[in-house]
Order: structure tokens, then sequence, then C-alpha cells
């Protein structure tokens, strides 16, 4: 039996949740709510400048798209609460408008019928579970939580690698710098932005910003609380971004220590390695949420470490997003089955 799931918004990560999705044998996509045209979702879905042409035939209908055989409905109501999915038997809606990322706001898709719902950015409050597959997805807890966060791209990153170097050597402190490619909170031109620096032109400038990724990994890895501290250079390309963490450890290690350690980790699949002199267009649809870059690993007074991980900061939270969809259906399935016995 599939999980039912349901997209709210067909921005960036929306569409892309949708391609992934759609290739998922646990899911079944039933509706998405966007506020534009059948057409205009279709043609995006089939056409990405950052991505390339979906490889499935993607068509308006009157009611929605088809993927393939695979009627989609198309809804487009900005309030959550008067969305059908009660009489849709939607399990799961995967929360994408970046609007309703307070618990509190996210709730209108459980009043309107939904079983669970996952945010594809960080909490910004209420009862939440922030999920990072490769560092917490195993405590994932469907009966004491209704609606879950898979965090960040930028935290999903971060993650594996703090936890793998935490696990085996010890992190006492560290400071983390992502050099993130452009998103669409940043102007194109210069115009007002609550952040000063996010005013002006994205395309002409790096900026330095704030980021809340080392901050929010103190959810999933508690034991580093108060022990990370970081910021954000935005940097004028489309997408694939990097994570610069240099952090003092408990033990003495070397660089083939470090590197070792990577490569010995997989964490299911969402950490990888790189041992060639790759730059970050090499990494453009890579589905992992950090690829390590062996050869800028380096090692200062034994102690010291620098790492460079690079990720996809669309393509592989996108895909987290859609895995952790799977394991919530999953674990509703199994919390059905208790219950049925």
């Amino acid at each position: 039996m599939t999980t039912n799931i349901a997209i709210n918004g067909m921005g960036r990560i929306g569409r892309m949740a949708l391609r992934i999705a759609l290739k998922n044998k646990n899911l079944n996509v039933v509706a998405i709510n966007a506020s534009y045209p059948p057409e205009t979702i279709a043609h995006l879905i089939n056409y990405d400048t950052t991505h390339g042409t979906y490889d499935l035939k993607v068509e308006p209908t009157d009611h929605g798209i088809k993927v393939d055989e695979h009627e989609i409905k198309l809804l487009a109501d900005r309030n959550p609460e008067n969305l059908p999915w009660k009489l849709l038997d939607i399990d799961i809606v995967i929360e994408a408008t970046g609007k309703f990322n307070h618990g509190d706001k996210a709730s209108a898709h459980l009043t309107a019928g939904a079983k669970k719902v996952l945010l594809t950015g960080p909490s910004k409050g209420g009862d939440v579970q922030m999920i990072v597959k490769g560092v917490n997805n195993n405590d994932l807890d469907i009966e004491q939580y209704d609606i879950f966060s898979n965090a960040s791209c930028t935290t999903n990153c971060i993650g594996p690698v703090a936890k793998v170097l935490n696990d085996k050597f010890g992190i006492v402190n560290g400071l983390m710098t992502t050099v993130h490619a452009i998103t669409n909170d940043q102007n194109n031109i210069d115009n007002p932005h609550k952040d000063l620096r996010r005013a002006r032109s994205c395309n002409e400038s790096i900026i330095p910003t704030s980021t809340g990724a080392a901050k929010a990994l103190k959810e999933v890895m508690p034991e580093l609380d108060g022990k990370l501290h970081g910021m954000a250079l935005r940097v004028p390309t489309k997408n694939v971004s990097l994570v610069d963490l240099v952090v003092d450890l408990e033990t003495d290690v070397t660089v083939d220590d470090i590197n070792q350690a990577f490569k010995e980790n997989d964490l299911q699949g969402v950490l990888a390695t790189e041992d060639a002199p790759l730059v970050s267009v090499d990494f453009n649809t890579n589905p992992h949420s950090a690829v390590i870059d062996t050869q800028s690993t380096l090692v200062m007074g034994d102690k010291k470490v620098k790492v460079i991980a690079w990720y996809d900061n669309e393509w592989g939270y996108s895909n987290r997003v859609v895995e952790i969809a799977a394991q919530i259906g999953e674990s509703l399935k199994e919390n059905s089955k208790v219950v049925s016995s």
C-alpha cells in the first residue's frame, strides 16, 4: 500500500520533490496546490534550467497535470484549511511554500484532514520534530508529532559531517561558513529586504549573511548545543553550495584519519567522498546531502581540522524531503497494523 501525498507549493523545492516523488514506488502523489495554471506547472516540471529536461512526460489536463498515465489534481487555494485533504485521503502534505513553517500555521493542513505534515525548511516554532536523515531519522516519532521539519539544505549537509567527526573524534567547538548559491530570497536587482545585504543584487556580489544551520543542528544533535556557530556567503551561482567547517577535536588526528572516517561512514547513503579535483558544477543534481572534498581536508596542530563538503542545495535536499516523507508513510502503515491487530 502506497502513501498518499500532496505538495503545497510549486517553487524550486516543490517541483524537484515532485520529480523525485513520482519515481518513488512507496509514494502516490495525489494533488498539488499552487497558484499557476496547469500549462505553466507542466512546462516547469518538464524543463528546468538547472536540472535539465525531466525524463517522464508531464502534460496539463483540465483539472491538473498528467505524468504518463498518472493524474495529479491541481488545487489553487492560499488557505490550507480549505484544502480537501480529508476527501482526498492525504496521508502527508509536503509543505513547500515557505509560508507555513511555524507549527501553528502548518497545523491548518491537519485541520483540513491530512494525517501528517512535512516542512521543507526549519520550523519557526510550534510542536514540530526536526529530522535530518543520517543523523536522527531513526528517532522519528509519529505518535508524539504530527508535524515534521526536514530542516534546511545546509543543516542536512553539516549534520552528517558533524556526526562523523563527533562520533569518531569528539568535537570541542567549531565554526562553519556556507558558501551558498543564489536562492529566491534574494533580489536580482537592488530592492528592499529586511536583511540590507540581501537587498543588493545577487548577481553582482558575494553577500555575507546569516544562516540558521548551526543553530538548528542542536535540534538533531543536542550534544553539540553551544559548540558550533556559523555564517553564510551568498555567491552569484545558480546552484550547488559548500560548507567550510573548522573544528577543534578532542583527539589527535591526521588528514588521512579524517578522510578515512568519512569513507567508512555511508550514513544511509546521504554522505559521500570525492577524491578528484572537482568544482561546483560537477555536483549539480548530486543526490547526497554532503560530499566530502578529500583534497581540501586540512589539519593544523593535530586537533584543528578543516573540512569542505559540497551539496546540491536543491536536488540533494529534495531527495531527503521525499525519503523522509516515505519514512513517515512507512511508520503510519506500521502504526496502522499495530492498531488494527
